[in-house]
C-alpha cells in the first residue's frame, strides 16, 4: 500500500465518527419532529436513499444538502452540525460552565434563567394555567375537558385554535404551507392563549415540545402535565379516532411511533407532573390526574 493510499484510508476513518454523529443528530431531530425518513427526504429535496445514507453515517453530504436538511427539520445548520455554542465569546464561556453538568444541574440552571429573564412575574398565574402534553392518544382532550369542568376553567385545544386562526385543517396547513409555517402558527396560538386566559386547561399538540422556544414559553407560563401511555395504547387510541397522522402512509407505523416517542421523552419529562394513562378506567385516571395537579399546585 502506498503512503498516499494509506493517507486516504486514514482520512476516511477519521471522518467516520463525525458522519456517524451527524447521522444520529439527523435521526434524533427527525424523530423529535415526528416525521418519517421519506417525508424528510421529500421536504429536503433529496432522495430517500441519500437520506438513509446520511442517517447511517455513510453519506458525505455537501454543505448545501445539510442546509436543505436543516431547513426541512426547521432547525439551524449549527444545531444540525452540533456547534450551536460558538457564535460569541460569551456563548463559549457559558458552554464551558455548563459542559458535563448532569440533567439535574441543567434543570436548576434553566429555572434560574426563567426566573431571571421570564416575562411572567406572577408565579400564581402559572399554577392557574394547566397544560397537558404528550403524544396523540394519551388522553389530553378527554382528560383536559374533565379537568376543566372540575376546576371550572375554560378548556382550550390548541390544534383547534390554530385551525380557527388559519381557516385550514392541520393537515392542510402542513400540505399547503409546510411544517415551518405550522410551528409559527402553533407558537402564536399558545402566546394568544396565555395572554387571554389567566385560568385555563390547555391540550397541546404532541409535537409542540420539539420547538424549544415554544416549549420554554409553555413551561414558563403553565403547570405542565405529561400524559404517558404505551406505544400500543397510543396507536390503538389513534386508530379509534380514525386518524393516523403523523404516520400516514407509513408501512411501519408502530416503529415510527416508537421513534417519535423516543425522540421526545427527554422533553416530555421536563413537565411538572407525570401520569401514566395506560390500562386503567377513565374515571380512575382522571381522579389520579386531579390529585397530582392539586398536589403540584400546593407544593410550589
Amino acid at each position: 500500500m502506498t503512503l498516499e493510499n494509506s493517507f486516504e484510508i486514514d482520512s476516511l476513518e477519521d471522518k467516520t465518527p463525525l458522519l456517524r454523529a451527524l447521522g444520529e443528530r439527523i435521526r434524533s431531530l427527525r424523530a423529535r419532529k415526528g416525521i418519517t425518513r421519506k417525508k424528510l427526504a421529500s421536504l429536503a429535496g433529496i432522495s430517500e436513499r441519500h437520506m438513509a445514507n446520511l442517517e447511517l453515517g455513510t453519506g458525505n453530504a455537501t454543505i448545501l444538502v445539510l442546509h436543505q436538511v436543516a431547513q426541512a427539520l426547521t432547525c439551524s445548520l449549527a444545531e444540525l452540525t452540533g456547534d450551536i455554542t460558538t457564535s460569541s465569546p460569551e456563548w463559549l464561556m457559558i458552554r464551558e460552565l455548563l459542559e458535563n453538568r448532569n440533567e439535574t444541574e441543567l434543570h436548576k440552571v434553566r429555572l434560574k434563567l426563567v426566573e431571571l429573564f421570564g416575562a411572567d412575574r406572577n408565579p400564581g398565574s402559572r399554577l392557574s394555567r394547566i397544560a397537558l402534553i404528550g403524544l396523540r392518544g394519551a388522553g389530553k382532550s378527554t382528560l383536559g375537558r374533565m379537568l376543566a369542568d372540575r376546576l371550572n376553567y375554560p378548556f382550550i385545544e390548541l390544534s383547534h385554535e390554530i385551525e380557527q386562526t388559519t381557516g385550514c385543517s392541520i393537515n392542510e396547513i402542513h400540505s399547503l404551507y409546510g411544517p415551518v409555517a405550522y410551528r409559527r402558527y402553533e407558537r402564536r396560538a399558545l402566546e394568544e392563549t396565555i395572554q387571554l386566559y389567566p385560568e385555563v386547561v390547555i391540550a397541546t399538540p404532541g409535537g409542540l415540545v420539539s420547538e424549544a422556544a415554544t416549549y420554554n414559553s409553555l413551561l414558563e407560563h403553565c403547570l405542565t402535565v405529561w400524559l404517558q401511555a404505551t406505544p400500543r395504547e397510543h396507536m390503538d387510541r389513534v386508530i379509534a379516532q380514525g386518524d393516523f397522522r403523523p404516520m400516514s402512509g407509513s408501512k411501519e407505523a408502530m416503529n415510527d411511533l416508537k421513534l417519535i416517542l423516543e425522540g421526545r421523552v427527554a422533553f416530555y419529562s421536563k413537565a411538572d407532573v407525570h401520569l401514566d394513562t395506560s390500562l386503567q378506567p377513565l374515571d380512575d385516571t382522571f381522579e389520579a390526574l386531579f390529585a397530582k395537579v392539586q398536589g403540584a399546585r400546593q407544593s410550589v
